[in-house]
């Protein structure tokens, strides 16, 4: 079948929104991480821009694989988004100026000391920023210790940023600004923090430089963005009557907020329709919190009663009042205020959001690299409840769900898709479920050593472990 491409658009359906002629691009921004959700979102951003403004290109750094960036290669860097809501429409994206795999290590050195390059991006996952559990940098994180050891090709965002900030500075050229797009709380501070403690590892007055005058804004995104299964392919061959192997599909919500630091970020972001903000931690809590947490909790509860997607999960109605009555008393109470946001009003679009038909959500790829991600989604709701004197059976029950999963994942000998996935493993062997939870805790994956301490949360732990682990949904929140 003929491939998505510039000589290819002229055949597409009219209802297809196309870049056709449009102006050449120029590289004014690189990304680390061109996957689903970066092609999906900010992409979809910038690409509004590029009409008017060619000159804030995106360069595509894949750091690991070549196959995203092959594969858009091969269709002229063009893919289709496809927003499956409930007024469907397809788009196709023409916003990468350059698209770079490992082996291009030498151009992408030279586009991050390029003046022309204003902005570096990243959506790497939360993994990605190799942070120990505390948030600052893991200086023991292999891709770490082997960017330190240099000179060479980094392995790690963090090697990759300093490295280019390094040869502007010896170059006297200005900084880029540097703008983390992950589920990270507070992600732009930490990365902020990172980029110096691994700067301080090789230079100390580079260290200072990148302290002083490097900007980092946090930013919070969302959009519900399922992989691209081949499903989904096979309907857009269909509709398109061309291939297209890069496509992606989101739904027709999508919020990308970043901290105002009232600089000039290079692209026009507001223009984008970028939201600027001088608190980016309270869309970021409601966020992370509200849509995050409920996702997780969503994903392993329901793995564990057999749904597939979160759409099916959701027409589970014990789980669906789980997910809404979690939310609204253990979450909501203390995400406190958002400048501009209706928390209750965006409770029942979240819930809404995840009813929708059109969008498969796998659950499979909600529940990778949870340890990663239960400490922002659910443990920061969990220790505000406990600082409040408060015992949060939901939000101990969603942790249970988790647990119960891992353990019976690594009981069964079924591949775990998470960083600790060997440790895991090892500590799941010859235990039984409570005992698990405990071994994860003592070495503070997903669950805090603290917890260990903490004598009435931790017996309703393994009591909701035990529960789950029984499918005795009676004997939690569940029932409701």
């Amino acid at each position: 079948m003929t491939v998505l491409s510039r000589a290819t658009l002229s055949v597409l359906p009219a209802t297809v929104e196309t870049p056709a002629g449009r102006p050449p691009l120029q590289t004014g921004i690189v990304h680390f991480g061109p996957g689903a959700f970066h092609r999906a979102h900010q992409a979809a951003y910038i690409d509004r821009l590029l009409a008017d403004d060619p000159r804030w290109g995106i360069a595509a750094v894949s750091m690991r694989t070549r196959g995203t960036v092959d594969a858009l290669a091969a269709q002229d860097g063009l893919y289709t988004l496809a927003i499956r809501d409930a007024a469907p429409s397809l788009r196709v994206i023409a916003a990468h100026s350059a698209l770079l795999g490992p082996e291009d290590a030498a151009q992408t050195k030279a586009l991050l000391a390029d003046p022309q390059v204003r902005l570096v991006t990243s959506t790497v996952t939360e993994k990605g920023y190799c942070l120990a559990p505390d948030g600052t940098l893991d200086l023991s994180h292999p891709d770490i210790v082997h960017d330190l050891a240099g000179p060479g090709t980094p392995r790690s965002v963090v090697g990759w940023i300093v490295q280019g900030l390094a040869a502007r500075r010896a170059a006297g050229v200005a900084p880029f600004t540097v703008m983390p797009c992950d589920n990270l709380a507070d992600n732009g501070r930490k990365l902020h923090a990172a980029l110096v403690d691994y700067a301080a590892q090789v230079d100390a007055e580079l260290a200072a430089w990148i302290a002083a005058e490097v900007a980092v804004p946090c930013t919070m995104v969302d959009s519900i963005t399922p992989a691209s299964d081949a499903a989904f392919l096979s309907d857009l061959r269909a509709q398109l009557g061309v291939e297209d192997t890069a496509a992606v599909q989101r739904e027709a919500f999508a919020q990308w907020v970043v901290e105002d630091l009232g600089i000039d970020f290079g692209p026009d972001l507001k223009r984008a329709g970028v939201i600027l903000t001088s608190d980016v931690a309270a869309w970021e809590r409601a966020k992370l919190r509200i849509l995050n947490g409920a996702h997780s909790s969503i994903a392993y509860l329901g793995l564990l009663r057999g749904a597939a997607s979160v759409a099916e999960a959701m027409r589970d109605a014990a789980l669906a009042r789980f997910a809404d009555a979690m939310v609204r008393d253990e979450i909501q109470p203390f995400v406190g205020t958002v400048p501009g946001l209706d928390l209750d009003a965006y409770r029942a679009d979240v819930m809404q959001r995840f009813r929708n038909p059109a969008i498969v959500h796998r659950l499979e790829q909600i529940a990778i690299d949870g340890s990663q991600k239960i400490p922002y989604r659910l443990g920061d709701s969990l220790a505000a409840n406990r600082a409040a004197g408060l015992l949060p059976q939901h939000i101990v029950t969603a942790l249970a769900g988790w647990i119960v999963f891992l353990h019976e994942r690594a009981r069964a000998g079924t591949p775990i898709a998470d960083p600790h996935a060997a440790t895991m493993a090892e500590l799941a062997a010859g235990t039984d479920a409570p005992a698990f939870a405990r071994a994860l805790a003592g070495r503070n994956i997903g669950l805090t050593r603290a917890l260990l301490t903490d004598t009435a949360l931790m017996a309703a732990l393994e009591q909701a472990v035990c529960d789950v682990a029984a499918r005795n949904w009676d004997a939690t929140p569940l029932a409701e």
